[in-house]
């Protein structure tokens, strides 16, 4: 199925899915990797039966892959966006090890709504980077709180290092070249893939409502890796240190 057959097969929640995570990778073309290593850790940390918290869930890219990979684990998906939770739910509709909440990471009474007091991992990637870094720290703070003595937190984003302009300008410039050429070939991009959902007869009442509590995709600060393995020490962790990197992108792992 294409992306343009999508709005003619509503309730094809595998065929949204399929969308967003080419979308996804238009951005990231190493995104398949990072979540392998990620759920590397997770079996080599806290074994192949964890309780997950996806934090900033959004269709459930981490849920899925978890599950694959490992069929005891259960998680619990966390997020604001109505659409994009519309899509996690319908991908696992009925399947009882995962649950869904809807929640602002933003409220700091957000943790109250979670089934669980404690996760053995807590997993996100490529979404805290619209947080700021006071906000992200208090985010963190409340992560602690939830990982269980040995869990652990990882976070796979954007980190800039501001020290190697350089070397983020080449890498910069390399990264929209080769995006420019996929666009060319056809890939959706945020915006063209969002304008799809508005007009899809199930996600564009959900899609209306995320774009009254969003607005514009704003970007956050996008702070260093060491500055995010510091914040998450002093909040409680008692290791972190990147464990995947690409040129622009880190995958953080933190142990309680």
């Amino acid at each position: 199925m294409t992306d343009a057959d999508i709005t003619t097969a509503t309730a094809d929640w595998h065929a949204w899915q399929e969308s967003w995570d080419r979308q996804q990778e238009w951005y990231l073309p190493d995104r398949e990797e990072r979540f392998r290593i990620m759920l590397d850790m997770v079996e080599a940390l806290v074994g192949t039966a964890p309780r997950v918290l996806d934090l900033a869930c959004g269709t459930g890219s981490i849920t899925a892959r978890l599950l694959a990979r490992f069929p005891d684990a259960t998680s619990t998906g966390v997020d604001l966006d109505p659409a994009l939770l519309a899509i996690a739910e319908g991908t696992f509709a009925g399947d009882d090890r995962v649950r869904l909440v809807t929640a602002d990471l933003k409220d700091p009474d957000w943790p109250a709504r979670l089934p669980y007091d404690a996760y053995d991992a807590v997993l996100t990637a490529t979404a805290l980077h619209w947080l700021h870094r006071e906000p992200l720290a208090d985010l963190y703070g409340q992560v602690a709180g939830l990982v269980r003595d040995g869990g652990v937190f990882m976070n796979a984003d954007h980190m800039i290092d501001e020290t190697t302009p350089r070397i983020n300008a080449a890498e910069r410039a390399q990264r929209h070249t080769r995006m420019d050429q996929a666009k060319r070939d056809g890939i959706l991009d945020w915006a063209e893939w969002w304008q799809l959902a508005a007009k899809d007869p199930v996600l564009a009442e959900p899609t209306a409502r995320r774009h009254e509590i969003y607005g514009e995709h704003a970007e956050g600060d996008a702070p260093s890796t060491r500055w995010h393995a510091r914040v998450l020490r002093e909040k409680g962790f008692g290791e972190a240190r990147p464990v995947w990197c690409s040129p622009s992108d880190t995958l953080l792992l933190a142990v309680r």
